[in-house]
């Protein structure tokens, strides 16, 4: 049904009354999913009149967006949606800073351990000593990243493992804010074998300690660059910086759509948001400003590749990972992250005038007011 804004808004504010432990009748979730429907086709709507404006944009087998060089587009991107990347290996589970839009928001004290001297690999747990058996039983991933949460504050410990991994030909990248980079630490990395090291430059709100360390780690390592959430804070700011960031010699820019989950959310409210095909939920105006951005970078030709890291990509990634574990056809890790839908998080956009359905109708017969049993 092509539900009108006004009968969803006043939908979705009957339901966000319900109790959390209430359930939800299915014409009721009909009424629901057809307006995340209408939502999600009018950001389509915006985001592909946005792409028809960016001359030089580039796909990479239909599966992701980008502009500008193709040999600097991450080789850890190309693992992680053509290849059997992007395993992740956790080890850290502290950090120094915590930002708005993390995953793991207002609960960085209680991230649980991985174990003293030990690793996780696959949801498995290792030590360093057991790297050898595992490369020489199964079929090693084209990529691996090293994750959750920075590494950097014990960046030591991660040396040995990294050299087990480039002695097998392993590719490997690694996420950081930047905050503890130098010149020890970086050059380390890049005799140990490090290919790839992703500053996530938002987390400090494009620091200048942090734009000097990114130019630090290029002089040691291969490729260096930026991965951050999309965020009106971030798109301002680089702007303001834009040349002494780009003079640092990064490589490239993965512009993340920012998705929420239950931890982040709440600092979001009031935000106009959809769902994408039911998985992720994310403010509207990520990837609308990871457009522009985009659009920028073509029109001034910047010498290094931006990559619109979006949930669509993420649905390609999750499809391409299962096809490589041998799963059944369809199979996709891609889902929501919130246990119930959070109704009430959709009423900004609902109940914003600016913001338009493509088109418009009645409800059906059995679905109106004082129709519908609940």
């Amino acid at each position: 049904m092509k539900i009108s804004k006004k009968d969803a808004l006043m939908w979705f504010d009957f339901i966000s009354s319900f109790d959390e432990e209430e359930e939800i009748a299915p014409k009721l979730m009909e009424i629901a999913y057809a307006a995340f429907a209408q939502i999600e086709a009018a950001v389509d709507d915006i985001h592909e009149k946005l792409k028809a404006e960016i001359k030089g944009l580039k796909s990479l087998n239909g599966r992701t967006l980008y502009v500008g060089r193709d040999d600097k587009f991450p080789a850890g991107c190309r693992s992680c949606l053509l290849g059997t990347g992007l395993s992740a290996i956790r080890k850290t589970n502290k950090c120094n800073i915590e930002c708005k839009f993390c995953y793991n928001y207002g609960e960085l004290d209680m991230i649980p351990p991985i174990g003293e001297g030990m690793w996780e690999i696959g949801g498995t747990k290792f030590y360093e000593k057991d790297l050898d058996l595992l490369l020489s039983i199964q079929k090693k991933p084209t990529g691996i990243s090293y994750v959750y949460l920075e590494p950097f504050m014990e960046i030591e410990k991660y040396y040995g493992v990294i050299k087990k991994f480039h002695d097998a030909g392993i590719h490997q990248h690694m996420y950081t804010n930047g905050i503890l980079v130098n010149e020890e630490n970086a050059k380390a990395l890049a005799e140990a074998g490090l290919d790839e090291l992703r500053f996530n430059l938002g987390a400090t709100n494009c620091a200048d300690k942090v734009i000097e360390n990114i130019a630090v780690a290029k002089k040691y390592i291969k490729y260096v660059g930026i991965e951050t959430p999309m965020t009106p804070e971030f798109f301002e700011k680089f702007f303001e910086k834009k040349d002494k960031i780009l003079a640092t010699g990064l490589d490239f820019i993965n512009c993340a759509e920012l998705h929420l989950n239950d931890n982040n959310i709440c600092n979001y409210e009031g935000e106009n948001m959809y769902f994408s095909r039911l998985g992720y939920l994310s403010p509207i105006w990520s990837r609308v400003l990871t457009l522009k951005f985009m659009k920028i970078a073509d029109d001034e030709d910047w010498d290094i590749a931006v990559h619109d890291c979006s949930n669509h990509t993420k649905f390609a990634r999750n499809l391409n990972l299962c096809d490589k574990e041998g799963k059944w056809f369809g199979a996709s890790g891609y889902t929501s992250e919130f246990a119930r839908i959070p109704f009430w998080a959709f009423l900004p956009v609902l109940g914003d005038d600016e913001f338009k359905f493509l088109e418009e109708e009645e409800l059906p017969e059995g679905y109106r007011p004082g129709e519908i049993i609940y």
